[in-house]
């Protein structure tokens, strides 16, 4: 691979990273602490979370995906192309299910953290975000193994 498709992988695999360490954290001990917790304290502390999540993290987002692309198209090798764009799909496929599931949920919890109220359907929301985060894990999991395979292809 030549230099400046390195340099845009290795971009990539940093801002992947990220939201890959994110999604999986919140589904190995977040989605778990918000079941055993109350749903005042779910409501107040993931409508904080999401509150600065939601400003925040785009920024590697879309790093990650303006790197990823320019992976994919400066790539000398067909494995590179290929598995960049691969990369590329989970990452696309990862803001549907952001855009779609998680984003309005997010709002939610955010106007109610603000407001200091309560959902009274706060766990089925909860339950509603759950119910997607292994799969955005597993999807930065494999932008995030496309873009490696890219660095080290031949």
């Amino acid at each position: 691979m030549n230099t400046v498709a390195t340099i845009t992988a290795v971009i990539g695999i940093l801002t992947v990273a990220v939201t890959y360490g994110t999604d999986a954290f919140a589904a190995l001990a977040i989605t778990p602490a918000a079941r055993a917790s109350r749903d005042a304290s779910v409501a107040d502390f993931m409508g904080n979370i999401h509150r600065y999540a939601d400003k925040r993290m785009p920024v590697p987002g879309v790093i990650a995906l303006v790197a990823t692309l320019a992976t994919a198209i400066l790539g000398t090798a067909l494995v590179a192309h290929v598995s960049a764009g691969i990369a590329l799909l989970a990452l696309i496929l990862w803001m549907v299910l952001y855009a779609r599931i998680a984003a309005p949920i997010n709002r939610a919890l955010t106007a109610a953290a603000v407001a200091g109220t309560v959902p009274a359907d706060t766990r089925a929301i909860q339950e509603r975000w759950d119910s997607i985060i292994v799969v955005r894990a597993v999807l930065q999991g494999v932008a995030l193994l496309g873009l490696v395979v890219a660095v080290i292809a031949p």
